[in-house]
């Protein structure tokens, strides 16, 4: 599934604009995080954490289009806004704990890195009538849609629809990014 521009009052250019932040603002809030948590990070566990990840555009796209489509053949009436994604903070393991990557292939220079995990979420109403993002795998089975609950742990299928590997940097090379 190809995902395509809302064309919003007909015009590209007012899409554009609501995807924009100021170039000052975004190098402040990379220092931030470079200056604060990162510092922190590589002090606490004696390494050179990454400082970005990258996605390329079809792992993105195809992605979305899973959590489109899965949703789509569980409540065909589910609308699109209703759909998104939570991105959570992660961290591989030490290298020598690698053994628990065996299905996921990443690169053991990874080790102790940050990373981020996306999981599909769905707007729903809970018990008190608020509408809220809730965690969901669509195509897990006997459900119409698994929704989180911090009171059963318990997973009856191994897997869930989520997304992690993109490249991180370091170790990739910094020499591309504008806010290095």
């Amino acid at each position: 599934m190809n995902t395509k521009p809302t064309l919003e009052e007909g015009s590209f250019e007012a899409i554009s604009a609501s995807n924009t932040i100021a170039t000052d603002l975004v190098r402040k809030l990379i220092s931030n995080y470079r200056d604060n948590q990162m510092q922190a990070v590589n002090k606490e566990l004696g390494i050179t954490d990454a400082h970005s990840i990258w996605f390329d555009l079809p792992k993105l796209k195809n992605f979305i289009a899973t959590i489109e489509n899965e949703a789509k053949k569980v409540n065909p009436d589910v609308p699109d806004e209703h759909l998104g994604i939570r991105f959570y903070y992660a961290a591989y393991p030490k290298a020598e704990d690698w053994a628990i990557m065996e299905s996921h292939p990443v690169e053991k220079e990874y080790a102790e890195r940050h990373t981020l995990v996306m999981i599909p979420t769905l707007k729903k109403e809970d018990e008190n009538g608020e509408m809220l993002h809730y965690d969901f795998c669509p195509s897990s089975s006997g459900s119409i849609l698994a929704m989180a609950s911090k009171k059963d742990t318990s997973m009856t299928d191994p897997d869930t629809i989520a997304e992690n590997h993109g490249a991180l940097s370091p170790p990739e090379n910094t020499k591309t990014e504008q806010f290095p």
